[in-house]
């Protein structure tokens, strides 16, 4: 879709690398946590430096192309979102893989963490769907047919990225599963 194939390949990897991320703990609530915990630090890196290596494709192909560079809500974001999400790395690294912090502090840091984290991811899904209407309007401007097969794909992955963002978030924050000690059976009637 992106004139600029780096971007696809930057980009389009960035929710899945997130989701996975996110999801470590939830998906696999029996793995080991020390393997959980260096699962969502690299991929959370490998987002963050596909993020950064985006941001340098367009920044390239814009000047190569002589387009104005941070014209637009969607550059402003994903620039923000970056370096939100840089910072929220940095900062689990240090407090919560790296040895020195206490285990009070890692305890007490552990919820805004999460709560950052997905403030991070909901902005990361607010700048692709930006970027989605964004290239939809540039299409359409070109004189894409408004009902064609490219602007169905783009407004259809589109609406995948919102669904598949919306789970992520409702799987993150939903408490885990306590089995009830005397289960759901029925009331014996005698």
């Amino acid at each position: 879709m992106s004139a600029v194939p780096a971007l696809n390949v930057g980009f389009s990897r960035i929710p899945i690398h997130c989701m996975a991320a996110i999801m470590i703990y939830k998906v696999f609530p029996n793995l080991n946590h020390d393997t959980a915990k260096l699962t969502h630090l690299i991929l959370h890196a490998v987002a963050t430096v596909l993020g950064a290596f985006g941001i340098y494709c367009a920044f390239k192909y814009h000047n190569d192309s002589g387009i104005a560079n941070l014209y637009s809500l969607h550059s402003w974001l994903g620039i923000g979102t970056i370096a939100l999400y840089a910072i929220q790395w940095v900062f689990g690294f240090v407090t919560f893989f790296l040895p020195g912090a206490a285990p009070g502090v890692r305890r007490g840091a552990l919820p805004w963490h999460a709560l950052f984290g997905l403030f991070v991811y909901v902005l990361a899904l607010a700048t692709a769907e930006l970027g989605f209407l964004e290239k939809l309007t540039f299409l359409e401007s070109g004189g894409l047919d408004k009902y064609g097969a490219e602007a169905f794909l783009v407004n259809f992955t589109a609406l995948v990225v919102v669904l598949l963002g919306a789970f992520v978030v409702v799987a993150a924050v939903t408490p885990a599963h306590a089995e009830e000690p005397r289960g759901y059976a029925p009331i014996p009637v005698s």
